[in-house]
């Protein structure tokens, strides 16, 4: 190489220094002037910034996810509707308490003699009767006690839609918070690509790097762009998911604050399993159905009895007048209600099957969650301990390596996908471990 190749080369390298030296200073400034809440992305700028955020239906409404659960208490459409299943169960046992209303009948009319020997004077004909059912005590029994059994049951399904709600309520509320975070992590990846774009058209065009490099440079930041977008898109769709779930007005869109971050001490699974067929309302529900539906199959045999009724009349007439008492009783020759009790056999029937499927769903999503609390609690902290420090000091390697001439653009670009990869993974198991604590919530073997 000539004196002046030499002169030239070392003159490149001198620019390259001096804009590596600015590029630098600002990003150490800008970090510096950063909150410190805010993780600062390495090689972060002012300029260049992220496509802004879509504009929300409706105001920001920050709420804990105590305020969340208040609010869906309040306005929950299902809520209601549970209450009212109570209102109508309340109902149909003063349906059962009834009385039957006797029936009361009036007749009227006139009598005119006939060309007869000795026929009756003529005048007006009055006739009065009244019939009063009598109840059977044993089937009066039984249908207040099935219509009692119907409003505890009603009272459980109400309990256990509450749960349901609440449950609801909570996974919708920590996914906003997860798609919070995917979004701040997707913008910071989006911070660095542009930053290093930006540092490779510099170097593009005092000549130290190709323009394959540039390409990647620009292909990458599309890549980073989209992936910011898909997680703008799916905060709004969680956001909108929560309104739902909590019954917010339309005019407000809720902002969750709040960390995935809960952990609790579970007890043994065959503890939580008893405690679960104990007091699990679904569970209740379905054996109180059960209990009703075997007190209608003795209802309807107990209907097989006659129901007699009480039976009086007085009849006036213009020559005399007189009165009748007696009772009625109908026969059951023909009808001894079998179809009856045999399709309330039939519904009790279904009720225990339906009661053992409830129990067997139960105990599968206890284990189920169970299980998925333990593997998601030891995934975050294999996560946090060890794929996450290393992906971190990967990435911090590739940038002071590509900083200094040693490392293209693929090493670090290649890192920063793995860190993002990470990131997704541990955001995910967090998730995971809280809705399983939602789940086991749920089913009402912990409490929150």
């Amino acid at each position: 190489m000539g004196w002046h190749g030499a002169c030239l080369f070392l003159g490149v390298r001198i620019v390259s220094f001096v804009v590596f030296a600015v590029v630098f200073v600002s990003n150490v400034s800008a970090q510096s002037g950063a909150p410190s809440g805010a993780a600062a992305a390495p090689f972060a700028t002012t300029s260049d910034s992220p496509p802004q955020s879509p504009p929300a239906r409706g105001a920001l409404t920050q709420i804990t996810v105590d305020q969340a659960l208040a609010i869906a208490e309040q306005n929950s459409p299902l809520l209601r509707e549970g209450q009212a299943v109570i209102d109508a169960g309340q109902a149909r046992i003063q349906t059962a308490r009834a009385y039957t209303n006797p029936t009361i009948e009036f007749l009227a009319g006139h009598q005119k003699a006939l060309a007869v020997p000795l026929p009756g004077p003529p005048g007006t004909l009055q006739h009065y009767s009244v019939v009063q059912p009598i109840e059977v005590p044993a089937e009066r029994r039984l249908r207040i006690h099935a219509a009692t059994l119907g409003l505890v049951a009603d009272r459980h399904l109400a309990a256990g839609v509450r749960l349901a709600v609440m449950a609801n309520v909570k996974r919708a509320f920590y996914d906003v918070i997860r798609r919070k975070e995917q979004l701040s992590n997707a913008k910071s990846n989006l911070d660095l690509v542009q930053d290093l774009r930006r540092r490779v058209e510099v170097e593009v065009n005092v000549g130290e790097k190709g323009r394959l490099e540039l390409t990647r440079a620009e292909a990458e930041l599309s890549r980073a762009r989209a992936v910011v977008t898909s997680a703008e898109i799916e905060l709004a769709a969680a956001r909108a998911s929560l309104k739902a779930a909590t019954g917010m007005p339309s005019a407000e869109t809720p902002d969750p604050v709040g960390v995935l971050d809960q952990q609790v001490q579970l007890a043994p699974l065959n503890n939580l399993r008893q405690q679960l067929l104990a007091d699990h309302p679904a569970l209740s529900e379905a054996q109180s159905r059960a209990a009703q539906a075997h007190t209608v199959v003795a209802d309807e045999r107990a209907r097989r009895v006659p129901q007699p009724s009480l039976y009086g009349e007085y009849e006036h007439q213009p020559d005399l007048s007189f009165y009748r008492l007696g009772v009625s009783v109908s026969i059951p020759l023909w009808d001894r209600r079998s179809g009856k009790i045999h399709e309330a056999e039939a519904e009790a029937t279904r009720s225990e099957a339906v009661r053992r499927q409830r129990e067997l769903e139960l105990t599968a999503a206890l284990e189920r969650a169970y299980d998925q609390y333990q593997i998601s609690k030891e995934q975050v902290v294999s996560l946090q301990a060890g794929s996450l420090r290393e992906a971190e000091a990967a990435v911090d390697a590739a940038q002071a390596a590509y900083r200094f001439g040693e490392r293209g653009i693929v090493e670090v670009l290649d890192a920063q996908r793995v860190l993002q990869g990470v990131r997704t993974d541990l955001l995910d198991a967090l998730y995971a471990r809280q809705t399983a604590l939602i789940d086991l919530e749920e089913l009402g073997v912990i409490h929150p």
